[in-house]
């Protein structure tokens, strides 16, 4: 049987390497022949996860024709967020938590997509549908993204279907969501030791946003000033990213005790911000309170200012 390789984004979050490694090992449960692989080094975050719960890091990859013909995608759909060769590529599956941009295929596969907080809810629910026991190590695993999507069930994006998910893992892991979720999510507000690069390549996403491209990282941190201590650093590094081709290039610096973000804007379409939160950047700079989600509250708003 042929092999499929099964990958998230890149830049790839907890939630992009587990549900590569859950709907993999679902897949090979139902005969097929896949292997979990990641486009990118894993977080701090996710690294706590892996380690927490012994699981090995999936080998990074940059391509995939040269192994196999057909892949499978988690937590993704864009193009640009996918492999570099993904146009020489046939897809099979795609399981899935954002909205559907640019994607086409020339053949039939399964597409599995859902309003809910994390794309490891939706493997959770496959497994239950299909009748297939999750073992102990992946309930931890898919628990862990869940936290971090939702933010501990605290981001606009968590649903029911979330909750009933992490409630259920953790049953099987035998994990306190509530001892547990903290300390995963502080594992990644260690930024002093990163380098600016690290920290915007680490969750970062590309958009194409009426004809813009536009790049949005993100940096969790339980105080802003661990970021804005280095701007000008930023500031430098954004612009680079800025020179290759974008229109936008935004850091989200998302307090996780506050629930609250803090933009920090550089591009040609820097007044397109001002105008899908109706405020002004100061020192190119933004707080925006009772705001976590990228997919949810700030791409959209986003899209709707450049279609105005």
């Amino acid at each position: 049987m042929e092999k499929q390789l099964v990958f998230g984004h890149k830049s790839p979050d907890t939630d992009a390497i587990v549900a590569a490694i859950g709907l993999s090992y679902l897949e090979n449960q139902l005969g097929r022949n896949t292997e979990a692989v990641a486009l990118g080094d894993p977080t701090a975050e996710t690294r706590f996860v892996l380690d927490y719960f012994g699981e090995t890091m999936p080998r990074v990859i940059t391509k995939a024709a040269s192994e196999v013909s057909t892949v499978m995608l988690v937590d993704h759909n864009e193009r640009q967020q996918s492999i570099a060769d993904i146009e020489q590529l046939k897809i099979s599956v795609v399981v899935d938590h954002h909205c559907l941009a640019n994607f086409t295929t020339d053949r039939p596969l399964y597409y599995r997509a859902e309003p809910v907080g994390c794309t490891s809810t939706i493997l959770w629910e496959l497994f239950n549908e299909l009748n297939i026991a999750i073992p102990v190590k992946l309930a931890g695993l898919l628990l862990s993204a869940i936290i971090s999507d939702t933010l501990l069930l605290k981001s606009p994006t968590t649903t029911l279907f979330d909750r009933r998910a992490l409630a259920n893992l953790a049953t099987i892991a035998q994990v306190d969501p509530a001892f547990y979720g903290p300390k995963m999510l502080r594992a990644g507000t260690q930024v002093d030791t990163k380098s600016v690069q690290q920290l915007l390549g680490a969750d970062a996403k590309d958009f194409i946003m009426v004809d813009h491209a536009v790049k949005i990282a993100n940096v969790n941190v339980v105080a802003e000033a661990d970021i804005f201590k280095r701007q000008a650093v930023f500031e430098q590094a954004m612009q680079r990213e800025a020179d290759t081709g974008y229109d936008l290039v935004i850091l989200m610096v998302t307090n996780i005790l506050l629930g609250q973000v803090e933009l920090l804007v550089i591009g040609n379409q820097i007044k397109i911000v001002e105008t899908a939160f109706n405020k002004k950047l100061r020192q190119n700079r933004m707080q925006l309170p009772n705001v976590v989600s990228r997919k949810k509250q700030i791409v959209p708003a986003l899209m709707a200012a450049f279609k105005r």
